[in-house]
């Protein structure tokens, strides 16, 4: 089985016990994921399987959307509400008295293109560490930010309102949130809780969209290992070309399919694509055989990425 699931990932689990629970409902140990959910979060989990994992480096820089819901009355150590509450003093009537207009001033102010700096309760690496793992013994050192864009970011009303009020005085407010890759959501409400002078953090977070995947895509580990017992799993297999749809496409003639397949370099006409520009180098039937990237400047494809499949196999390509 070669191709990328969708999955629906529940909260509770990590990235990787997603990755597990597909290897052993599958039966395949080449299984990978792009773009780690924390563990409270819950939605769409992009999962490749067998040779189409070499494809996961086309997907890592795929814009992001999420709902969430941002809890205005503290802060936390981990920005979200798995951590450990930051201060006794953040409820105050600044929670209670906030005002709309005070809401989308913040949220306008965190629009468009911005440094970010990674927080510590984070899987980013820093000089070969996890820097979760220096938080949790108490450490913390400098990160150096991150240019990220917010494409989007605007509130959503629940029941015909904007704030809803929790027992223990905190008020929750919910949000869709469309960003580049790298950003941190828990971050953001951060921010947003300090442009409104009060402490905030990330109380729920939903990915609905990676890339051209969306949560209408997905599917649930439960849903897939009953299609798996059915027999019908390969239903939901997208193809590695379907996968890798938002890039541009070469059809190869049969004596290209062998040049591309054997890793020699592909003359091309001239072409409106950038230098560095990847692109996917298909068979006579349609069938993902490498990704090239684009030499402009010598007008050729160099196979960057030589995924072998037989022009005689039969692919699924399904969109998404």
């Amino acid at each position: 089985m070669e191709g990328t699931l969708v999955i629906d990932k529940h909260a509770g689990m990590s990235s990787h016990d997603v990755v597990a629970r597909v290897r052993k409902i599958i039966a395949t140990r080449r299984v990978g994921h792009t773009g780690t959910l924390d563990p409270f979060a819950t939605g769409v989990l992009v999962v490749m399987i067998g040779k189409a994992t070499r494809l996961m480096q086309f997907l890592s820089g795929a814009e992001k959307e999420y709902e969430a819901v941002i809890r205005l009355g503290y802060a936390t150590d981990t920005g979200d509400l798995t951590g450990e509450r930051l201060s006794e003093n953040d409820f105050h009537a600044k929670t209670q008295s906030i005002r709309k207009e005070e809401i989308e001033n913040a949220i306008q102010s965190l629009r468009g293109e911005m440094d970010q700096t990674p927080p510590m309760y984070s899987a980013k690496k820093v000089k070969g560490q996890k820097l979760y793992e220096l938080a949790r013994r108490g450490e913390e050192i400098e990160r150096a930010p991150v240019r990220i864009m917010i494409s989007a970011f605007e509130t959503i009303e629940r029941n015909g309102r904007l704030l809803k009020d929790n027992e223990n005085g905190t008020r929750d407010l919910a949000v869709r949130v469309v960003c580049s890759a790298g950003t941190y959501v828990r971050t953001l409400a951060e921010d947003f809780g300090k442009q409104l002078g009060l402490g905030a953090h990330l109380a729920e977070l939903r990915r609905t969209r990676a890339g051209a995947f969306k949560i209408e895509d997905a599917n649930t580990l439960e849903q897939l290992g009953e299609l798996a017992e059915s027999g019908l799993l390969e239903k939901l297999l997208i193809s590695p070309d379907a996968t890798l749809a938002h890039l541009p496409a070469l059809d190869l003639s049969g004596d290209d399919v062998r040049r591309v397949t054997s890793g020699l370099n592909l003359q091309v006409e001239q072409t409106a694509w950038a230098n560095g520009q990847p692109v996917r180098l298909r068979g006579s039937s349609g069938n993902l055989m490498a990704v090239g990237i684009y030499d402009e400047p010598q007008k050729l494809v160099h196979p960057q990425v030589v995924l072998g499949i037989e022009e005689t196999s039969e692919r699924i390509s399904r969109g998404v």
